[in-house]
């Protein structure tokens, strides 16, 4: 009953931009740093970004700064991915993690994990 569920992907033109929404079910985020991740066939699983419980702290790939935004918001158990500038490069599937880990964003050790949603840029 503890998931994760990754929401919003879908097929954009480079450029264009994209919101994702992890949606937790079953606990609270309150206690939980999440993270986002993605990965592509024939590559390794790359950590996006991640934010600690109340947000405090946040942290971004290199490729992604200053075009992906992550947020959250606890009173709706959710944190958010905000795609802009989306390049062919980004496609992959978009997964979002959680662990329970107050004040500080983790980059392993991550609990629970979402199902993943496709993210397509492509014209």
């Amino acid at each position: 009953q503890l998931q994760l569920v990754e929401s919003g992907g879908g097929l954009v033109q480079p450029g264009g931009s994209l919101r994702l929404s992890c949606a937790a079910s079953g606990f609270t985020l309150n206690y939980y740093a999440v993270g986002w991740f993605r990965q592509v066939p024939g590559k390794e699983r790359e950590g996006v970004s991640c934010i600690s419980s109340r947000g405090g702290s946040i942290n971004y790939a290199n490729s992604v700064k200053g075009r992906f935004t992550i947020s959250r918001d606890n009173a709706k158990n959710t944190v958010y991915l905000q795609m802009n500038s989306l390049q062919p490069e980004d496609t992959a599937i978009y997964y979002c993690a959680a662990h329970p880990v107050q004040g500080m964003c983790v980059s392993s050790e991550y609990r629970y994990w979402g199902q993943g949603t496709q993210v397509t840029v492509s014209s």
